[in-house]
């Protein structure tokens, strides 16, 4: 995608079960602190992150989170999926936007994910886990005494000692589980509650998020081998979805549409990420030529471009071209033509269109990003001077890219700026989660830094941060 960044891609599925939930609680902590996702191949795109915050806003404020406290994070991978591991962050999958066909399902799915942080889901599955654990090692222990008291005494008498050793440790596993199982549902019960609530104080219907379970009903029957992450991270029993059911259709916007804008919105988003991360094959399978709204446009110039060829650079911007001509006040479009450009390596041609773009969406700090990159590689008088005031600009609103503070260090370097350049690299090793490096570049911008300055303090958290365990 035209601003996408990802991390290192080293966890890709769902493991089974409640399992899962439970290792992912206990090693994201310290990717939520520092890099926000670090083991998680996260993307980054303007235009779909644009689209996802006017889809939470709303829910966002009826759950009471005010002020930017929770942020929509996008998962490169094709299960449909969404999950929380804290109270700062959503985290949906491509999968998910890729596959809902309106955007009331995938706001249905946010509000469901609001109603696991309103109600400290995670938290309080957090200590659960860790008095589990703590049960869990008792009966081991009581479990290994009886096993060891058995084969001191030998004989019958021992084996039956023995196996009564296997007994308290195998039950006792089945109670911790069952007991989290049992939580488990009676949480997901109440975040369908609390999302219908968000969902209708917003005046939008709860049926995409009803979908979405009526969807994987059918799957819990299936083997696990076959089915959707989604259905194993969210069970839905029979009684849950027939209540989740009763109340949707008593709310009085159960038949609430969604805007034939938002819509639209929806299905550009689908063709982006169809363009960018399928096939050529499948996006001109799944839009083909016949097709010709402007979605199907939109997937097809990203994916003439990627199947290459002779003129494919050129036959892409024509049709970018041409949506442009249509719809001049679209930021996006003249974002996607400075992007195959700059992929092109026509890094001088693809700054009017950044500009155009920016101008359109002014708030947009990727796309401020982008242009700040076209500009170093162009080798205009006065390019790298205009990236660091587009790139300080950029971190004000997003500091958790570390692609922009990569770049501003490269700008640093190139000004004469040694200390503000390796402070700058600091920050971006600490938005990837290595904090080793983060702390070396650190110390060493540390002992020429002005002591005070927003870059010392800085600077000084990262030398200071501890990891948690």
């Amino acid at each position: 995608m035209p601003t996408t960044k990802e991390a290192v891609p080293v966890w890709s599925n769902f493991r089974r079960g409640v399992l899962a939930l439970g290792v992912l609680l206990t090693s994201l902590p310290a990717f939520v602190a520092g890099a926000r996702a670090q083991g998680l191949p996260l993307i980054r795109d303007a235009e779909i992150e644009a689209l996802l915050q006017d889809y939470s806003k709303p829910i966002f404020a009826a759950a009471g989170f005010g002020g930017g406290r929770v942020t929509v994070r996008i998962v490169r991978n094709d299960a449909f999926n969404a999950f929380v591991v804290d109270g700062a962050n959503v985290f949906i999958n491509t999968g998910t936007l890729l596959q809902a066909k309106t955007p009331n399902e995938v706001i249905g799915v946010i509000a469901h994910e609001s109603g696991h942080i309103a109600g400290g889901h995670m938290a309080a599955l957090r200590a659960r886990v860790a008095k589990d654990q703590t049960r869990a090692l008792l009966t081991q222990i009581l479990g290994i005494g009886a096993m060891v008291a058995g084969g001191v005494a030998g004989g019958d008498s021992g084996r039956d000692t023995m196996a009564g050793g296997q007994a308290i440790m195998q039950g006792g596993t089945q109670v911790i589980m069952r007991g989290l199982l049992s939580e488990r549902r009676s949480q997901e019960s109440a975040a369908d509650q609390a999302g219908v609530k968000f969902l209708t104080e917003t005046k939008q219907s709860g049926r995409g998020m009803l979908a979405t379970f009526e969807r994987f009903k059918e799957q819990e029957y299936l083997s696990e081998q076959f089915q959707d992450p989604f259905v194993r991270s969210h069970p839905v029993a029979g009684d849950r979805l027939a209540h989740l059911s009763s109340i949707v259709a008593a709310s009085p916007y159960a038949n609430q549409k969604d805007p034939a804008p938002l819509q639209l919105r929806h299905d550009l988003m689908r063709a982006k990420l169809s363009g960018y991360l399928e096939t050529p094959t499948i996006v001109f399978n799944r839009y083909p030529e016949t097709d010709k709204s402007l979605p199907a446009r939109y997937a097809r110039a990203i994916a003439r471009f990627f199947r290459g060829g002779t003129g494919a650079l050129e036959a892409s911007v024509q049709e970018i071209d041409g949506m442009i001509r249509e719809n001049p006040s679209y930021p996006y479009f003249y974002e996607l033509k400075a992007d195959l450009l700059m992929r092109s390596g026509r890094m001088a041609q693809a700054i009017p269109d950044l500009r155009k773009a920016l101008k359109l969406a002014p708030d947009a700090s990727l796309i401020r990003v982008e242009l700040a990159s076209a500009l170093q590689s162009s080798g205009e008088t006065g390019a790298e001077t205009e990236s660091i005031s587009l790139l300080r600009k950029s971190l004000v609103i997003d500091d958790e890219n570390a692609h922009a503070y990569r770049l501003l260090a490269n700008a640093y370097y190139k000004a004469g700026k040694g200390p503000e350049a390796d402070a700058m690299t600091a920050q971006a090793y600490f938005c990837e989660g290595d904090v080793i490096q983060a702390q070396t570049f650190a110390k060493r911008a540390q002992r020429q830094l002005h002591a005070g300055s927003p870059e010392w303090l800085k600077n000084d958290d990262i030398i200071n941060y501890k990891p948690q365990t």
